[in-house]
């Protein structure tokens, strides 16, 4: 009767067993792929921008200290997707999750990037509109900060990953309600909006998610994520060619799936760690209060000390991206 509430593949009996390295040579090779499409597919987003008149063009030419400078940044600031990929991990193992879980986050940050590049070549002179999304963005953080603390205390034997995790601290399970307490009252009162431009974040493990609503979930975070994350790097546009830098970024988020999947066993562990688990919420809180603070911090500059113009434009942008 379980066998009706496991994820995709999570239950491979009637599957021939495939063995790790023939895992890992699939699964580095999907993502391989993945990022050479998404990188032509950037490169033509770059030559049809380029063709708009009256638009300052973009080169495409590559320097490779362009690219090592989004793949650093990337790598550097990749704590979101880290943990995102590892919590969808542990919820459904098996290589055709993994498959899913690659292919749907590696899209969903390349059109976030991309749509974040056509906004800054369409609109470089309307601050508010990437001031939008970077709030927007941080409302997801802050749902993504208590959905790392849902596991704690709880038994999770619910995946094909051995489990041999020790019994929590009551210190950590005291950390965590406290969190908590500080967390689920603003997300609560911002879910009317998150529950508008985001799935369900809980993966609540008596829930079951078919192949399509994992590529959704895959998919739908990271290009949130990805719009954040690549609207703070518009100001280095000004000192890198945009084509390099985004495909740095491309390679390190390919970079960060294949580190992730070499080890799910200790990924997996990881993720499932109180001290993880309470430093990467604190983390998500703090991207989500930096990124709000760098957003009203550019509206300001831009409209000056005037709240009602500033409600007025952030209500504008959250009805144009929930009517789409």
């Amino acid at each position: 009767m379980s066998q009706n509430n496991h994820p995709p593949d999570s239950n491979p009996t009637n599957q021939p067993k495939i063995g790790f390295w023939t895992g890992q040579v699939i699964s580095i090779s999907i993502s391989l792929v993945t990022l050479t499409i998404l990188s032509l597919v950037y490169y033509a987003q770059i030559r049809g921008l380029n063709l708009i008149p009256n638009t300052q063009p973009i080169l495409t030419n590559i320097q490779w200290q362009d690219v090592v400078v989004g793949l650093t940044i990337y790598l550097k600031t990749s704590i979101d997707f880290a943990l995102l990929i590892g919590i969808l991990m542990n919820k459904f193992p098996g290589l055709k999750s993994r498959s899913i879980i690659e292919v749907g986050t590696s899209l969903g940050n390349a059109l976030g990037t991309m749509v974040v590049l056509a906004i800054w070549v369409f609109f470089r002179q309307v601050p508010w509109l990437l001031g939008i999304m970077v709030i927007l963005a941080s409302m997801v953080l802050l749902k993504l900060a208590q959905t790392s603390l849902e596991h704690i205390g709880q038994d999770n034997h619910d995946t094909d990953i051995d489990d041999d995790t020790e019994p929590v601290k009551p210190i950590y399970i005291k950390i965590k309600n406290g969190l908590e307490t500080i967390i689920r009252p603003i997300n609560n009162f911002l879910s009317p909006v998150v529950s508008r431009i985001t799935p369900d974040l809980s993966f609540d493990t008596k829930k079951e998610l078919t192949v399509k609503g994992l590529l959704l979930t895959s998919f739908t975070i990271p290009f949130i994520l990805g719009l954040d994350d690549f609207a703070g790097y518009v100001p280095l546009f000004k000192l890198v060619n945009v084509f390099g830098f985004g495909l740095g970024v491309f390679i390190g988020h390919s970079i960060l799936l294949i580190l992730i999947f070499l080890n799910p066993k200790f990924t997996i562990k990881a993720i499932k760690n109180p001290v993880i688990a309470i430093i990467g919420s604190i983390a998500f809180v703090a991207l989500a209060v930096w990124g709000t603070y760098e957003a009203l911090h550019a509206l300001n500059i831009a409209y000056g000390s005037n709240p009602s113009l500033w409600w007025e434009l952030i209500s504008q942008g959250t009805q144009l991206h929930t009517d789409h």
